[in-house]
């Protein structure tokens, strides 16, 4: 079956996605936005405790079931302290550089609801003052936010209602180029969902079914860790989508889907993987197959949360991961395509 897949559509939502804010554990804006499009589209969901939500896409045969996961939380951080003069100081949320965030515009998040925009930067951030900026070691305690408000002391701070464990999201800085490139922190991992929210507006627009029952597994604590350490006990297998890495010893460009064949919690299923590959070929998807050493995916939760299933990696050609991220449309569109190959076959 040769499925098609609306461009215009998921670029349009993959847009919504970049410019709304989700650092892991601030997900409950970016989740009303899903659970809004899923039943637009027609397609019945679920949350779960943690505030994952599940989206069932019937199949032709309903005895068997294949998840495909992605999640929409992102990098980002929290207020761990006020300053005496005003300014923030924070503790990360997710693994990235700090000097991947210096001098990045931000977000502050406060529990009543506010929101304040600011700037971090290094406590040296002026060549012209201080003498050793430029060698300055970018590190957790050496970075603070300045605030866009008049503030001068802590107690100025506390009374605009910022208080420690407010959360902080990053200017995502999205552009969809003539191109064809996307280049926006976060692409990690919403690429993906708009992948995945592409076989929905397909299956809808076109009255089609995969062969068996799927569930997306929108998750909220990938970047954590244990974003589906549990999944509906009905779940057979379940392939991750998650951005794939560009870089040193890699093959996967921007425009590939990427087959993850190992990564740090071991190799994937290996029928798993190979059909996949077999699809890409027989489908003339561009694909690459990497291993990825310092990569974990839901999938790796999943099967260390004790989950019956086997499991596979794929995504969307990634450059510059946990940095200024840049992928091609190409790749987002390649990544759906072969997961329709995947679950119609």
């Amino acid at each position: 079956m040769s499925i098609q897949i609306n461009e215009k559509y998921t670029l349009q939502l993959l847009d919504t996605l970049l410019n709304t804010p989700s650092p892991s554990g601030y997900t409950h804006h970016i989740m009303k936005i899903i659970e809004i499009e899923a039943s637009r589209l027609g397609f019945s969901y679920e949350r779960n405790a943690k505030g994952g939500t599940i989206i069932t896409l019937p199949g032709e045969d309903n005895s068997r079931t294949i998840a495909l996961s992605a999640h929409v939380d992102t990098l980002g951080a929290m207020v761990r302290s006020i300053t005496s003069n005003g300014t923030l100081k924070l503790t990360s949320i997710g693994g990235f550089m700090m000097n991947s965030i210096e001098n990045e515009y931000c977000i502050i998040h406060t529990r009543s609801g506010k929101s304040y925009t600011g700037t971090i930067m290094s406590t040296a951030p002026s060549v012209h003052v201080y003498s050793g900026a430029r060698e300055f070691k970018r590190e957790e305690s050496h970075m603070e936010i300045r605030i866009d408000e008049m503030v001068e002391t802590k107690q100025d701070v506390l009374d605009l209602g910022i208080g420690v464990g407010d959360f902080i999201s990053f200017n995502p800085r999205a552009e969809f180029t003539a191109s064809g490139y996307i280049k926006s922190r976060h692409l990690d991992d919403k690429a993906s969902v708009s992948a995945l929210f592409a076989l929905l507006e397909s299956a809808k627009s076109t009255q089609w079914k995969p062969k068996h029952q799927v569930k997306l597994l929108i998750s909220n604590y990938e970047e954590v860790g244990h974003g589906t350490a549990y999944i509906p006990s009905d779940i057979d297998e379940m392939i991750a989508v998650d951005m794939g890495c560009i870089g040193d010893d890699l093959s996967c460009k921007e425009t590939d889907v990427s087959i993850c064949a190992k990564d740090s919690s071991g190799p994937y299923d290996y029928e798993m993987t190979s059909r996949l590959i077999e699809l890409a070929k027989a489908s003339d998807i561009d694909y690459a197959v990497d291993i990825y050493p310092f990569y974990g995916s839901d999938a790796t939760a999943a099967l260390r949360g004790g989950n019956n299933i086997r499991a596979a990696l794929i995504g969307p050609g990634v450059h510059a991961s946990h940095a200024m991220e840049r992928t091609h449309k190409k790749a987002v569109i390649n990544t759906a395509r072969l997961l329709a190959a995947y679950i119609t076959a």
